[in-house]
């Protein structure tokens, strides 16, 4: 029944009559095009399935991850306040919510001490990183981008992050407090209507400080260059829902006791699973909102398979090839495979066969930071050699013909005028074409 909904939809929200309609109407297409493709994705089943294996990783990570960030907080003298925080983030689990943050506490000080000295830390960093790069594998996926981090890249960003984001969030809780406490703040309180939206500002303040968060992790997660203001969209929407959500959950759970009796000592193991399952649903749906936002284009397709004509596969790779060369002469970085896939408005699923064909040939190498150069000069890659990289594939087997020959040699004469027009033809002199051609001098 899905699919049905799914064809009628596309069909009535990308009519041509939205292009002529009214400015409010259209709003309102766009709007509904945005909540289509969120939920076409979502029952697609590929967000739900990689939300509970991120439950997993979370449950084998929340300690050791609890750990070094209260190790980093120790060294600074504010690791008492990590629990105000924990608190805040379990709220929406009930009248439970104090016990569980006593325990992971009780738990993080057993961590501390003599083990994380010897193997313990060495364990420690692998479970937090672990998990981080699980995130990334994740939003990767959101964002279509195929290739990940490097290891070094990997190692060096994630163990910043980590030892300064727990600072940052525990300084920035503190810095709000310490300024809701002076006496000016609390003088201004005293005055209506400022009262009130001091008052509402600051019942706010932690969900602005999730809506920071998200948009942060939607940032600096994906392998791909994220703007700030598609970050910023599905970090308030994530927020939003995530606040919305909490209290429903938190009204829900408080409602229900006797339903959670059945399952005894087991209830509330449940609904902490739950309750991160929804978290990283509502995580993973702002990403992929932020996706929409920065490519618009993928609404209506999504992660539709293209599949390619050999004549667009080899246009493709001389393209790129002459991307990568040109900037290569010009003495510039090479191009990242999500700039080169922006740049020639294709989605990254798309071009990354090409550029693993191009880089099995030789033709092109990837550098520890994922920018493309030529595998070697300019001069030894023919353009021959560049078509032939996507052109040429290796068959098993024929289905036996009488014709077979016939055709085969009819094939091979058609290979050999391909080979005819771009003989003795190479990068540098494509590259050298093109850069005359944008010459305004050139004559």
């Amino acid at each position: 029944m899905f699919p049905i909904i799914n064809f009628n939809a596309v069909e009535f929200l990308w009519h041509d009559k939205w292009a002529t309609a009214d400015s409010r109407v259209r709003a309102g297409i766009i709007v509904l095009r945005y909540i289509y493709a969120i939920v076409r994705d979502f029952f697609s089943g590929q967000l739900t399935m990689r939300a509970m294996s991120l439950v997993y990783t979370t449950l084998l990570s929340i300690v050791p991850l609890l750990a070094f960030s209260f190790s980093v907080l120790k060294g600074f003298g504010i690791h008492k306040k990590l629990e105000p925080a924990l608190l805040t983030m379990l709220e929406p689990l009930g009248p439970r919510s104090a016990e569980i943050t006593t325990n992971l506490i009780a738990l993080v000080d057993n961590v501390r001490g003599d083990w994380l000295a010897t193997f313990g830390l060495a364990f420690l960093f692998f479970t937090v990183i672990t998990m981080i790069q699980k995130i990334e594998e994740s939003f990767n996926f959101v964002w279509q981008v195929e290739k990940p981090r490097s290891f070094a890249q990997r190692f060096t960003e994630y163990i910043s992050v980590l030892l300064v984001g727990p600072v940052l969030m525990v300084a920035a809780m503190g810095a709000i407090a310490s300024i809701s406490n002076t006496s000016l703040v609390q003088q201004v309180a005293a005055i209506e209507p400022f009262g009130y939206w001091l008052v509402l500002l600051g019942k706010s303040l932690p969900y602005l400080m999730v809506i920071v968060v998200f948009t942060f992790v939607y940032s600096f997660i994906p392998n791909t260059k994220v703007k700030l203001s598609s970050a910023l969209v599905g970090g308030i929407t994530s927020g939003v829902i995530w606040a919305t959500l909490s209290m429903f959950f938190a009204a829900t759970v408080a409602a229900s006791p006797t339903r959670l009796a059945i399952y005894a000592g087991f209830a509330i193991g449940i609904v902490v699973l739950i309750w991160l399952y929804l978290n990283w649903i509502i995580l993973l749906i702002g990403a992929q909102l932020s996706f929409y936002v920065q490519h618009p284009e993928y609404l209506r397709s999504g992660r539709a398979r293209v599949d390619l004509p050999n004549r667009e596969r080899e246009l493709l790779a001389l393209l790129t090839m002459e991307m990568v060369g040109r900037d290569f002469l010009e003495g510039k970085p090479g191009p990242r495979m999500d700039q080169l896939a922006a740049s020639i408005n294709l989605p990254a699923t798309v071009l990354t066969p090409i550029l693993e064909q191009l880089e099995s040939a030789g033709l092109l190498r990837a550098t520890e930071n994922q920018e493309a150069i030529p595998g070697r000069s300019l001069d030894r890659i023919t353009l021959q050699d560049i078509v032939n990289s996507v052109r040429n594939y290796q068959v098993d087997s024929y289905p036996a013909h009488q014709d077979m020959k016939r055709i085969r040699d009819l094939l091979d004469s058609m290979d050999k005028a391909i080979d005819s027009a771009l003989d003795g033809q190479t990068l540098r002199s494509l590259v050298a074409d093109k850069s005359e051609d944008a010459d305004p001098t050139h004559t």
